[in-house]
């Protein structure tokens, strides 16, 4: 008789219980990855029904599942994305995906990035990244993508000192500057996350994404939106760069996509930039048919009546509460952020990054009040991240805000919290 090992660990909704019993509530979705939370019935019983039928079939056999999902997110995708490439199972390779596309298409070999970005953790997305730590080890990083890295629209901390009556504006012609004096020549892609996840939830306005649409027009230069934390659901739009007035040629998908964390990535993009062969791209567990199925019924419930309006209602609702807790606490030095991914940054008095109180609230909150939270830049940055399940309810979120607040008291020594 076969035995199986028992693992104690659980989850169900926003709740995680640990291996000794404690029940945690989680703020972050998992590795964001989880938008339904945990072991959602709807996704579940799809992916348990596929799994005793067929858990895995060479991709010939699961072309028309996988035209069946590309069908469904380019249906709700912005104005010119119609085609699809679903053969990634991590957000990593659908970003080389993207890149892949854009030189093959233009014959040039360039990405622009930006300061902070994180675009995933191959060594050509390494070579990418906006934090110059992560490529420290993997001398190798610098030819696996040629990465021009420029700063970004990061407002809190304007790299003009906010000089300039529309900073932002000038934060994407700066772009242009690099194009003249750093770059060969040969850019084939500017890549940019519409909410800059692991960056620090920082939002560019509306007018730099305007920018860099023109800038790319004029230069010929593919535009990614790397919408792999922040589509399906997590702004309260099904994608955000919509939203926020991005207009990208390729859009990039994973995390959420697997609805309950089974891996799977697509890229979305423009009819002329379907010029990938099969053999260019593709993965022996991408477009699996759990992941094809788990994503399959994650669209189900995103798609149901309302169910977007009430994450953008409570989003907002969410969003206000977090604002009114950080003008209790002065070391929340902005709140940033819409739908269910918002951002605290926490500074110093004279407004420096004040990295240890970070640690110190997202450590206390978990230990001490039972509420999962993350931070930015691995652990380097000062963001405290609050991005719960899209299923969370406004009671729910009302705890969530409760035991954030009670941490930071405790972290800063404002005040004695109620532990959980």
């Amino acid at each position: 008789m076969l035995q199986h090992a028992t693992h104690t660990i659980s989850g169900d909704g926003l709740w995680l219980t640990t291996e000794d019993g404690r029940r945690l509530l989680d703020a972050a979705s998992g590795t964001f990855n989880l938008p339904l939370g945990y072991a959602h019935p709807h996704v579940v019983q799809a992916v348990q029904e596929q799994a005793g039928r067929l858990s895995h079939a060479p991709s010939g056999f699961t072309r028309n599942a996988s035209e069946r999902l590309g069908g469904r997110l380019l249906a709700h995708a912005p104005a010119g994305i119609s085609r699809s490439w679903i053969r990634d199972a991590t957000g990593s390779t659908a970003n080389e995906c993207a890149v892949k596309i854009a030189q093959k298409a233009t014959g040039r070999r360039q990405v622009i990035s930006f300061f902070l970005s994180h675009h995933g953790q191959t060594l050509a997305t390494t070579a990418m990244s906006g934090n110059a730590f992560r490529r420290g080890s993997f001398p190798a990083a610098a030819t696996a993508a040629e990465a021009l890295v420029v700063p970004g629209a990061y407002c809190h901390r304007c790299f003009y000192a906010k000089s300039h009556p529309n900073c932002a504006v000038l934060c994407a012609t700066r772009i242009e500057e690099f194009l003249e004096y750093a770059s060969s020549g040969s850019v084939a892609a500017l890549i940019v996350e519409p909410i800059q996840g692991n960056g620090g939830n920082a939002v560019p306005p509306p007018e730099f994404f305007h920018e860099i649409r023109r800038i790319c027009d004029r230069h010929g230069i593919v535009l990614i939106a790397d919408e792999v934390q922040t589509a399906l659901g997590r702004t309260g739009h099904m994608f955000a760069s919509e939203a926020l007035g991005l207009r990208p040629d390729v859009i990039t998908l994973a995390k959420g996509l697997g609805g309950i964390g089974l891996p799977i990535g697509a890229v979305l993009m423009r009819e002329e930039l379907d010029v990938l062969e099969p053999h260019e791209h593709s993965f022996t567990g991408g477009a699996s048919i759990l992941g094809l199925t788990a994503a399959n019924a994650a669209l189900d419930v995103l798609e149901e009546p309302g169910f977007l309006e009430q994450v953008r209602i409570n989003g907002a609702l969410l969003g206000e509460a977090l604002k009114k807790l950080a003008a209790e606490h002065p070391c929340v030095s902005d709140v940033r952020g819409m739908g269910y991914m918002w951002g605290l940054e926490l500074s110093h008095p004279d407004g420096s990054r004040d990295i240890p109180l970070t640690h110190r609230v997202i450590e206390v909150a978990e230990r001490e009040f039972g509420l999962v939270l993350r931070g930015s830049r691995y652990g380097r940055g000062n963001v405290v991240k609050v991005r719960p399940a899209l299923i969370a309810t406004q009671d729910d979120l009302a705890e969530i805000v409760t035991r954030l607040g009670a941490a930071l008291a405790a972290a800063t020594g404002a005040g004695d919290g109620v532990a959980a």
